[in-house]
């Protein structure tokens, strides 16, 4: 059934508008958005700042270069074929390992040197960039994700979108891949996703296709168990990236890797707001108690401050 409008600002949800004109215009200053426009530019950036990404095994720039993709991962078992200016995941070819036969994806189907020659080919002329601009493919090692996982995802690497404001983490959710995704962490495409406590990184409740969801559709296994470990330390690094950017509104992306713990994948100046959805709240009052807060808070403490006021309970009940 489809909400009123009073119900829906009672809950505290904002649109895209208000998104847009009171918080990406008022915070996020134009010329800093290729910081994170730009995933090169992004994972330098990170380097600098002492933040964890995946690591990069080369970059193709040019035409010319597309033919020597081949030579580039071998050696590497698993890796990422990812536009530098692309967005909402399009464009991203991950290859779970090589063998003398080919490419595999983590669907078991199998892949080329010329397949995977056309696709950088397609990323460099812009077919999955941000206004259809000339870009860059990044080639990234593949992201070892924590085994605790597998059974909440299926063929692809499970995400967690954490929604950043003045450097205070506000709300959270993970991202889980599907068949109905194609293996991507895309709400949109069919993820699931389920909504995280800020105070404890638990599940809050499930969502696919904007419908309540209790387990995932395709392991069958259920949500309400789901708890992030090393919670505070996810949250203090995407509270970093507001030092790291200087943008004041921004959704930061990030992974558990089983051997290196949280690691940032990508940074969002105009993050969705489906994340309201999955916590079953809305951003406003959240964002409202942030702006009356001074400047000038450290990391730790607005973690703190976060994990303190913006705790709930879920509405998922495990399985028993």
């Amino acid at each position: 059934m489809w909400a009123s409008p009073g119900r829906l600002k009672a809950k505290g949800i904002i649109g895209m508008n208000r998104r847009n004109i009171r918080y990406i215009s008022r915070y996020n200053s134009r010329h800093l958005f290729p910081l994170v426009d730009d995933k090169l530019k992004t994972k330098l950036l990170a380097k600098r700042f002492g933040i964890t990404t995946p690591d990069l095994i080369g970059t193709v720039t040019t035409q010319f270069d597309v033919k020597h993709i081949a030579d580039m991962v071998t050696g590497h078992g698993g890796f990422a074929i990812k536009p530098a200016k692309g967005s909402g995941g399009k464009g991203i070819l991950v290859i779970e390992h090589q063998d003398a036969e080919g490419y595999v994806k983590p669907s078991g189907h199998r892949l080329q040197r010329e397949d995977l020659e056309r696709h950088v080919s397609n990323i460099l002329s812009g077919l999955y960039s941000l206004g259809g601009a000339t870009d860059i493919a990044l080639v990234e090692t593949l992201i070892s994700f924590d085994e605790f996982l597998a059974e909440y995802t299926y063929e692809g690497v499970p995400d967690i979108r954490v929604i950043v404001f003045k450097g205070y983490p506000v709300m959270a959710m993970m991202r889980l891949s599907t068949a109905a995704s194609d293996g991507k962490a895309n709400l949109h495409q069919g993820a699931v996703g389920v909504g995280l406590d800020i105070a404890t990184g638990t599940a809050l409740r499930g969502v696919q296709f904007d419908r309540p969801r209790m387990d995932h559709p395709d392991t069958g296994h259920e949500l309400a168990s789901l708890r992030i470990p090393d919670w505070e330390v996810l949250l203090k690094l995407a509270a970093s990236c507001y030092e790291m950017t200087g943008l004041g509104y921004l959704g930061t992306d990030m992974v558990l890797d089983r051997n290196h713990g949280p690691m940032l994948l990508e940074l969002n100046a105009r993050p969705g707001l489906a994340i309201q959805m999955t916590n079953g709240e809305g951003l406003r009052p959240r964002l409202d108690l942030i702006e009356k807060q001074p400047d000038g808070a450290n990391v730790e403490a607005r973690v703190a401050f976060a994990r303190h006021h913006f705790a709930r309970r879920g509405e998922l009940q495990a399985v028993s």
